[in-house]
């Protein structure tokens, strides 16, 4: 073993800063971690033993043991489990004759739940060995674990290939990309890769940054900072190195645009970062790719691959002399929490995705400590029609605060799930009628940290003055139990994702849940909804970052927007007053130890 970890970590230059891939390739070498592999990297690396299990430890897919040569993480969303997740959970267990969250005797199937991994339109999904497989159904269940005691390569179970670039050799998954089902006059104008970069080259970097100020172009993420003012800022910071990454973490549960993006228009973002890093003058560019994207990861180094062959990657591209910027790929290894630009860096890094105080801002003192510009997925792919059609074009579409269009993953309880392009304004009744909706109860926009609305507000629009969202768009039928099941599954999502670095988001989210439970147990007074709905307020307040910010907003919004479902499981204003039996209590233990109950 030694052998080979050491390979792996002079592979990765023996920087410590790289201790994420270092980790992934160990993990993919042994199935697991293993306490040896991580006392050897840090002796080689000059660190702590703590501080290499401290990176291990955070990670969903980082493990000490291993999980199984067939390693299955089922997603456990609350739109997988509307398609029926809970009995393909049970088909599996039935089938390979184990639990979940356990491996058979023999290690050959370990069985795991998962959070979210980009497949809420295509569902029951799991990834298998970094695979993934979508809409599930138990007959296909007793194949793949078959085939696994069978011995077959997972690769050689995934049947038919999905649409798109999901057949391409590179890729050969059977996801569907479900794209872009409303054409758009943004994402979709189709255009020759290259051009938008070459128009940009001719003018000065000062002039990209005044145009994408003037385009009104704002972070597609969720929080709406402004592309250009955040370009301006790192310009300003003047530190002798710039970088520039694109957060391609949508672990948003309900969100799966980007794989759409990734899957069918690569170059595209490609460019797109290319146009930020002359903007700021950035040389390196990082792509940090979630850990369920994996099996993208190839294509898109192949893509990289021949851009830099037509030079528009690399040294001196486009022929102008300095403008040196290459991307390279780091991967995550599961954690929502890293969707946060500072917890992103912090992985980028090597080390545990927590959340930094603030300031100074990543503009400020970033990866490395230097300047940093952070953009998703949307927004970098956006830059590229704005800099070919311009500023005015751009602002023209959509509404005076919220210019161009938006990518929503629309999934749930509709006919036609998938990736839309609306523009801004758009109301949330003319996504439901396109969507194909009906006996609609609620929807979810902007996955659990978002807002439920109910149907009285479905003549409010898609924008960041009105209802705002990274991209989640989740319909929620009538016939759902919207508190016992959607609110509790946003509940435990948060409890499980939580860093635990801030005490409201590590403790007050297991109150909220264990306050919920009463009231849905029938035990609940109104004081309890009240008390709900001011704990709720106060983790807005107690939190540092915007998963701990946001992490009550399932309880808060549905106590805003559906508070008649939470009174309804009031049974007495009164609070209610647990009887404790002494007797019962010791029973058991009596009968254990051959004793005779002696309660007085």
């Amino acid at each position: 073993m030694k052998d080979k970890v050491q390979n792996i970590i002079k592979k990765h230059h023996d920087d410590k800063t790289r201790l994420m891939d270092i980790l992934i390739d160990i993990q993919a070498e042994y199935n697991c971690i293993p306490d040896e592999a991580v006392e050897i990297i840090a002796g080689q690396l000059n660190m702590s033993k703590v501080d290499v299990e401290q990176t291990l430890s955070f990670y969903h897919f980082f493990t000490n043991e291993p999980t199984g040569k067939y390693t299955v993480y089922l997603n456990d969303s609350i739109v997988a489990k509307m398609m029926g997740r809970d009995e393909i959970a049970k088909a599996f267990e039935e089938e390979a004759g184990t639990t979940f969250g356990s491996v058979t005797e023999d290690g050959l199937i370990g069985l795991f739940s998962t959070s979210d991994i980009g497949m809420n339109d295509q569902e029951p999904a799991a990834l298998i060995n970094g695979v993934p497989f979508t809409s599930l159904t138990n007959s296909r269940v007793k194949e793949l674990i078959a085939g696994f005691k069978a011995g077959k390569e997972v690769k050689d179970m995934i049947g038919q290939t999905g649409d798109g670039n999901n057949s391409d050799p590179r890729i050969m998954s059977m996801v569907n990309n479900n794209c872009l089902k409303r054409i758009g006059s943004i994402m979709c104008l189709e255009y020759e890769t290259g051009w938008a970069l070459r128009r940009t080259v001719h003018i000065t970097r000062e002039a990209v940054i005044e145009m994408v100020k003037k385009s009104n172009l704002r972070g597609r993420g969720g929080a709406g900072f402004p592309a250009g003012l955040k370009w301006e800022f790192c310009r300003r910071s003047e530190g002798d190195v710039t970088y520039l990454v694109c957060n391609a973490d949508e672990g948003e549960p309900g969100t799966f645009k980007e794989r759409v993006v990734l899957t069918e228009m690569p170059e595209q973002l490609f460019e797109g970062m290319a146009i930020a890093a002359y903007a700021i003058n950035a040389k390196e560019g990082i792509l940090y790719l979630r850990a369920e994207y994996v099996y993208l990861k190839d294509y898109l180094e192949d893509v990289m691959k021949a851009m830099r062959k037509d030079n528009l990657l690399g040294k001196n591209i486009l022929g102008v002399e300095g403008f040196n910027f290459d991307i390279r790929i780091q991967m995550g290894a599961g954690a929502y929490v890293c969707g946060e630009e500072s917890a992103l860096i912090e992985s980028m890094e090597g080390k545990r995705g927590e959340p930094r105080n603030r300031p100074p801002f990543p503009v400020q003192a970033g990866y490395m400590d230097k300047p940093t510009v952070v953009n998703n997925v949307e927004t970098l792919s956006t830059v590229v029609k704005i800099m070919l059609n311009g500023p005015d074009w751009f602002k023209a579409i959509g509404t005076p605060e919220s210019a161009g269009t938006k990518l929503l993953s629309v999934a749930g309880d509709c006919k036609n799930p998938g990736v839309y392009e609306f523009e801004f304004g758009t109301k949330v009744s003319e996504v439901l009628d396109l969507v194909g909706a009906t006996s609609v109860q609620a929807v979810q926009v902007g996955g659990p940290s978002g807002v439920c609305i109910n149907p009285e507000m479905f003549d409010k629009g898609i924008s960041f003055e009105d209802l705002s969202t990274g991209g989640a768009f989740i319909v929620i039928g009538k016939d759902r139990d919207l508190l016992r099941d959607v609110v509790t599954n946003y509940i435990d999502f948060f409890i499980e994702e939580s860093c635990s670095s801030c005490a409201p988001c590590r403790s007050l989210t297991m109150i909220l849940r264990g306050k919920l439970q009463k009231l849905l147990n029938g035990h609940g007074t109104m004081n309890d909804i009240d008390e709900l709905y001011k704990w709720g307020q106060f983790m807005k307040q107690a939190n540092r970052c915007g998963l701990g910010q946001t992490a009550a907003n399932p309880i808060l919004t549905t106590i805003e927007n559906f508070r008649p479902l939470y009174e309804a499981l009031v049974k007495t204003d009164e609070d209610y007053m647990s009887e404790f039996d002494m007797n019962k209590a010791v029973e058991e233990s009596c009968k254990y130890v051959d004793r005779i109950p002696n309660v007085h």
